[in-house]
């Protein structure tokens, strides 16, 4: 038995992210970037109006009055000239004229000598018609270069846009869009296949009998998949027969890069899922964790040498406890998908967080131990509450509970306000 930090230290070299490709840019949410963007526009394109209002040039009193010229709309091509002393009509966006420095908005003046006269405001008729007219009078005059957006500012043509390890949301694929990038390059997503073992488990939709009971680890891992944007793929249940085994096995580590089994990892005379690993190629990293629930956890790879293919393939025999499954894959499985699909995902005691506790906390013995805990943040700092859990076959403890208080061995009790560390939900 290895503890914590010692497992994660024997994954990493095998989590490096997964070749990358490219795909079209509205399949990319959630991806993360292999290679740096650049921009390939200026933004803004032109010198352009932050507000709707009115370009001139030059200091003048409050009060002056200015002639009133055509208006530009945004989308207007740059190369309008301001007339001498006047002014014209802008709108947010669009191109401000030559010779103009600074724009005052609608709120700030008054229109004479049109329809509508002495309006002023913000409204269509204080900025007068599209053919101009009448005069305006400038009542807070800005100072120069109020208002203007320059050409540029923000980004020119060849400026880093996005770097290589951004994860893509919303904001960074509108920014790709903006630049006209219809495909972008991002790391490999990992594939990923599901296999619960045991006689005694049955599909959920099935009325169990005598000694038997639903698989929950299928639901629970494809929900977790699903929340991680990744393809978590059901390969049903498999008997503990070791040929049958073997064979399910097999085809999970044809179909995925990673193979998740539930089940068949303690030492129990039916726990045959490290043999099978063996017969199929698999070196095994560890085979148990020094945390509660959750010891019986099993990792391997199987190298592209080895592998009919040619990839080198992941593979965690998780508990068969409910608990102890959620443990394992928050800590360890969920980390290390994240690693491979490009994210920089922390070492699992690096991700808890500094939080105090809102009721008593049990101790532990020789293992970490890690209890369901409801958590409210409050002033930025996270409040956890312990959820009280019968053992690792205690599902509603965990389904109460969205977070994981860590309680470090050899630990004593500790009393609320006191201080904790807690790893967030799925």
């Amino acid at each position: 038995m290895i503890d914590l930090a010692t497992a994660w230290d024997l994954l990493l070299p095998f989590l490096e992210p997964l070749p990358p490709e490219e795909l079209p840019r509205r399949q990319c949410l959630g991806r993360v970037l292999a290679a740096d963007l650049a921009a390939t526009v200026d933004v803004p394109h032109a010198d352009v109006s932050a507000m709707d209002g009115y370009a001139y040039a030059g200091e003048i009193e409050p009060g002056s009055r200015l002639p009133v010229g055509r208006r530009i709309a945004a989308g207007d091509p740059p190369g309008r000239e301001l007339p001498r002393d006047g002014a014209l009509p802008i709108m947010t966006g669009a191109p401000t004229p030559a010779g103009a420095d600074r724009v005052v908005r609608f709120e700030d003046t008054r229109r004479f000598g049109t329809e509508g006269d002495g309006s002023g405001g913000i409204s269509g008729e204080g900025g007068g018609g599209g053919d101009g007219g009448g005069e305006v009078e400038i009542r807070v005059p800005p100072a120069a270069g109020a208002n203007i957006r320059r050409r540029a500012e923000v980004l020119a043509v060849g400026d880093p846009l996005l770097s290589a390890g951004s994860r893509l949301g919303p904001p960074a694929l509108a920014l790709a869009a903006g630049h006209g990038l219809a495909s972008l390059p991002v790391f490999g997503q990992p594939r990923v296949a599901v296999l619960p073992t045991g006689d005694e488990v049955v599909p959920p939709e099935a009325e169990p009998g005598p000694g038997q009971l639903r698989d929950t680890h299928s639901d629970y891992l494809l929900a977790a998949g699903r929340g991680l944007g990744l393809d978590f793929r059901p390969l049903g249940i498999a008997p503990d027969e070791p040929a049958e085994l073997v064979r399910r096995m097999g085809r999970g580590l044809e179909e995925a890069d990673v193979l998740l089994v539930g089940g068949g990892v303690s030492a129990g005379e039916l726990d045959f899922v490290e043999a099978a690993l063996e017969e199929l190629g698999c070196r095994a990293l560890f085979t148990s964790v020094a945390v509660q629930p959750g010891k019986p956890l099993v990792a391997a790879v199987r190298s592209a040498a080895d592998d009919p293919q040619g990839k080198r393939r992941l593979v965690f025999g998780m508990p068969g406890n409910p608990a102890a499954v959620r443990v394992t894959y928050r800590l360890v499985v969920r980390p290390a998908l994240e690693r491979l699909a490009g994210w920089a995902a922390a070492a699992p005691l690096d991700a808890l967080l500094a939080g105090e506790l809102v009721a008593p906390c049990p101790g532990a013995k020789a293992r970490d131990r890690f209890l369901p805990a409801m958590v409210e943040i409050i002033d930025g700092r996270p409040r956890v509450t312990p959820v009280a859990s019968r053992g690792s076959h205690d599902m509603s403890a965990p389904a109460r509970g969205g977070a994981l208080v860590l309680v470090p061995a050899r630990s004593a009790p500790r009393e609320a306000g006191e201080a904790c560390r807690v790893l967030l939900s799925e």
